[in-house]
């Protein structure tokens, strides 16, 4: 039976930082993953993939914003499921061309996912997305659009959204089936559409969800054999930025665990996938990788008991042989 990974790549791997995001660039950055892809199709493995949509919903907001004097502003929630669309097709098309016509099967799937409206996310916005802004520029926004804003792991000032929890997802049922079929499913892009039930329906809200965290429970739900968070390094670095910085290549959830609660991974860029992949594997007993697109499929190859080689990316797993430190 064909083992089942979820992959992650977030919306900045699609518009590079630098780039003005182009037609032409996003076609082009899409293709490095989807070649990854493949090479985990050809190992045997079905992939569903999860995207990240933080730079293109936050553009799609400027356009907005700049053209409310000619059509109406839709809500946010319909901003992502607008590039939830326009990625899905791209991504399938990079992918189609990528296996060279040999793919069984690619089917995007525009997925609600469902949160509480009770979240504190809700009053507390602390997820960025969009372009990023001089303090002056963002403080000015923030008065003339009602923005909140803040600055994100000292990159510059971005517009902060609330970001719940994903509790499930309207169209789970039909994601694996698809799954069961062998079909690579692109599925939650940009964590999915926030959702709330209402009567016997559901209601759209304004946030943005956590794709890292959308893909541990799409996985979760999936029981995937491993999950794949990708990013544009390699590996996984303790002590970021300072003299002693080291990359780690394997480490057990408590080892995972402990390093989150020294603060080695700041919640404006490794955090949220080290709690995802915590998550994951104290739910799962199974793998999750931290790794980029280059180095995922040499990363989910690893039999149990064997020290991935230096390909690979960062692994976390339920336990390893010797629980010393991660190196």
């Amino acid at each position: 039976m064909a083992k089942t990974v979820v992959v992650a790549l977030g919306g900045n791997a699609i518009i590079r930082s630098g780039q003005a995001g182009t037609h032409a660039e996003q076609v082009e950055n899409a293709r490095a993953m989807a070649v990854a892809v493949c090479r985990m199709r050809e190992a045997g493995w079905t992939v569903v993939l999860v995207h990240g949509n933080g730079p293109q919903v936050g553009n799609l907001a400027i356009q907005q914003e700049e053209a409310a004097h000619r059509v109406p502003e839709l809500p946010l929630y319909w901003l992502g499921a607008m590039t939830e669309g326009h990625l899905g097709c791209l991504l399938t098309l990079a992918l189609h061309d990528a296996g060279h016509g040999r793919l069984s099967g690619v089917v995007p799937i525009i997925t609600h996912t469902v949160v509480d409206e009770a979240d504190p996310a809700f009053s507390r916005p602390t997820k960025p997305i969009g372009p990023f802004f001089e303090e002056p520029q963002a403080r000015r926004y923030a008065t003339e659009r009602g923005w909140t804003v803040g600055e994100d792991a000292g990159r510059g000032y971005r517009r902060l959204v609330a970001s719940p929890r994903p509790r499930r997802f309207v169209e789970i049922d039909a994601v694996r089936a698809l799954v069961e079929r062998g079909m690579i499913v692109v599925a939650a892009g940009g964590g999915g559409i926030p959702v709330v039930a209402e009567g016997d329906g559901y209601r759209g809200v304004e946030a943005v969800i956590d794709k890292d965290l959308a893909a541990q429970a799409l996985a979760t739900a999936l029981c995937a054999d491993a999950l794949v968070l990708v990013t544009d390094v390699p590996q996984v670095m303790l002590d970021y930025g300072t003299p002693q910085a080291r990359p780690i290549v394997e480490m057990s959830v408590d080892e995972a665990q402990r390093h989150a609660d020294e603060h080695q991974f700041p919640e404006g860029s490794m955090g949220p996938k080290i709690h995802a992949a915590i998550r994951f594997v104290r739910g799962s007993g199974r793998t999750a990788v931290i790794t980029n697109a280059e180095r995922a499929c040499a990363s989910v190859d690893v039999p149990r008991g064997v020290t991935p080689g230096p390909q690979a990316g960062t692994r976390i797993v339920a336990a390893r042989g010797h629980e010393g430190a991660a190196s």
